[in-house]
């Protein structure tokens, strides 16, 4: 099985980063699965996700905009054997219109992740890295229709501060704090977002103990499903994702005549 793990941005990671998440996608995955880290080009707009992490405002609006190069990679992937494309971002930018564009499974983590724990429990909370993630995912969490489930949102004040590494500490003491106080609030379980933090950073094992209740990891997540759908041969509904045959990658980003 080989799957196309795609980064929602132009920017690539380092080497030593790659290295990393590949170790951790291959931990994963059952024998055969194979991952293969892949970057949307820049069709505009990638200044604005530089001026939104300067700013320390992640809004969504970066997401938005990355959408068209994240569709014409997903074509991309299909036209070149992948089995699935699974989007790295815990936001799921580009899923829902990727889906559009092909019949190959495209997995959104948040969305995934979402299901999978209200398998395991009736109410669960949410921690994203900053106050402005905030109203975006309660967008997304009223998209699929889940916000029944959220007891609350809660945030940990931190992302993208240089290497992300030297806070490991730091973060686990924030997180920890947060998932105790949705615990209090109704929780019954914890999915932590922000894909550069968790698991690359914290692993959720290391939180789980002393918040008392399952945290979730949203790579391990969406690697079974993307697994679990290829297994089964089966891809999201043509009834709720109509799909048109014989798109290109460069029709994406080409002008009509």
């Amino acid at each position: 099985m080989r799957i196309m793990f795609l980064n929602h941005s132009f920017k690539r990671h380092s080497p030593q980063l790659e290295a990393h998440i590949q170790e951790l996608l291959r931990s994963y995955a059952s024998p055969g699965t194979t991952f293969e880290l892949a970057y949307p080009d820049d069709l505009g707009g990638g200044e604005v996700l530089s001026l939104l992490e300067e700013r320390k405002a992640l809004s969504g609006l970066h997401h938005i905009l990355e959408t068209p190069a994240l569709v014409q990679k997903a074509i991309e992937a299909e036209r070149l054997g992948f089995d699935a494309v699974m989007q790295s971002n815990t936001f799921d930018p580009g899923v829902e219109a990727s889906r559009l564009a092909v019949r190959i499974p495209v997995i959104g983590l948040l969305r995934a992740s979402l299901h999978f724990t209200a398998s395991i429990c009736d109410r669960f909370g949410l921690i994203v890295p900053l106050e402005t993630h905030i109203p975006h995912t309660m967008r997304l969490v009223q998209t699929y229709g889940m916000s029944a489930f959220v007891s609350g949102i809660r945030t940990v004040g931190l992302y993208d501060a240089g290497e992300l590494s030297d806070y490991h500490d730091i973060i686990v003491e924030r997180t920890v704090a947060a998932g105790r106080e949705l615990v209090e609030h109704g929780a019954q379980a914890i999915i932590p977002l922000g894909g550069k933090i968790y698991p690359y950073v914290v692993t959720p094992g290391e939180l789980e103990p002393s918040i008392g209740v399952p945290v979730v990891n949203t790579k391990a997540v969406g690697v079974s499903h993307a697994e679990l759908m290829v297994r089964s041969k089966i891809s999201h509904s043509q009834k709720a994702y109509p799909w048109s045959a014989g798109l290109s990658p460069e029709a994406v980003s080409q002008r009509s005549k």
